[in-house]
């Protein structure tokens, strides 16, 4: 699909996330006054009539649009997290089916697969168990865009496709404690525990559990990839292909912050999934996707940048 000439609705297209999506549109000559980027102010997707305001007149939709969190929020929220991103899944959809429009890319979760799949994840298997339960209301309430987005295909011939993106990181992330995921709530520990002299930090868990992260930046462009290229039923993991301990991650970062405190693990608190890494073998195959940032380098920049930001973002 060529992109230039296309009506764009971006939900979530102010955030972390939508930012970077609108960005990459950008640089593939799609004029900004073409992408529509509604604030959750100006349009509430949780309302059918917003749904439909939204979607009219458009091309395509990027769904990015959720309320999430990590795991300290999910377990908080269980029925906000269930309810809201599935309302405004299933009720967008429906509207752009309605509509017209000629392309409906749905962004996932990698909460969406059981908790203990085989690692690494492989897309055949996310039907294979229930999700983690920290997380598997918002997990299974993305997971039913996908469901739709199939049955829509199947019935309606509405070109929907989803997409599973691993955990996302990268400047101008959320560093809410209250709601924060895992690499910002850590760096954020680091730099206080430093500005406050203290010579220890808490961790949740075990520190046994592993992540894949993915930059923010190299999610956006294949999210913008899979809308060019992809145009098939089965869902497409969007990864990095690695995998690091929670324990590891947190040395990582201290070293990286210079920081010589003591790590002091809370095992009442919960790991969530033991493991998450992707096998992105199917996002390189289909739509020519492979992430470019490395690990290290994304998190020197995820700091660096939190450095220079904190008073803004506490």
């Amino acid at each position: 699909m060529e992109l230039k000439d296309k009506k764009i609705l971006v939900t979530g297209g102010n955030g972390f996330l939508g930012t970077r999506v609108v960005a990459a549109l950008v640089a593939r000559g799609v004029p900004r006054e073409n992408i529509f980027t509604p604030r959750s102010a100006e349009l509430d997707l949780l309302k059918k009539e917003d749904c439909e305001k939204a979607v009219a007149g458009q091309d395509v939709v990027i769904h990015l649009a959720a309320v999430v969190g990590g795991i300290g929020a999910n377990r908080e929220h269980p029925g906000k997290f269930f309810y809201e991103n599935l309302m405004m899944g299933v009720q967008l959809m429906e509207a752009a089916r309605l509509a017209g429009v000629k392309k409906f890319v749905a962004i996932g979760t990698i909460c969406a697969y059981p908790k203990l799949t085989p690692v690494p994840f492989k897309e055949d298997d996310i039907w294979n168990g229930y999700p983690e339960e920290t997380n598997a209301p918002y997990g299974l309430a993305k997971k039913m865009l996908l469901v739709q987005a199939q049955a829509y295909r199947q019935e309606y011939g509405l070109n929907a496709i989803y997409l599973l993106p691993v955990n996302l990181y990268g400047p101008g992330d959320n560093f809410d404690p209250a709601s924060s995921h895992v690499i910002p709530a850590l760096i954020k520990k680091v730099y206080d525990a430093k500005k406050a002299g203290v010579s220890f930090i808490e961790a949740w868990g075990t520190g046994n559990a592993s992540r894949e992260f993915l930059y923010v930046d190299d999610a956006a462009e294949g999210i913008v990839a899979a809308t060019e290229r992809y145009d098939r039923p089965e869902p497409v993991n969007l990864g990095a292909g690695m995998e690091i301990t929670i324990k590891d991650l947190t040395e990582t970062i201290c070293r990286l912050m210079d920081y010589r405190g003591e790590v002091r693990w809370d095992a009442t608190k919960p790991d969530g999934q033991p493991r998450r890494m992707l096998d992105v073998s199917r996002a390189e195959r289909e739509f020519g996707f492979k992430a470019k940032v490395s690990f290290e380098e994304g998190l020197r920049k995820t700091i660096e940048w939190y450095a220079i930001n904190v008073n803004e973002v506490k």
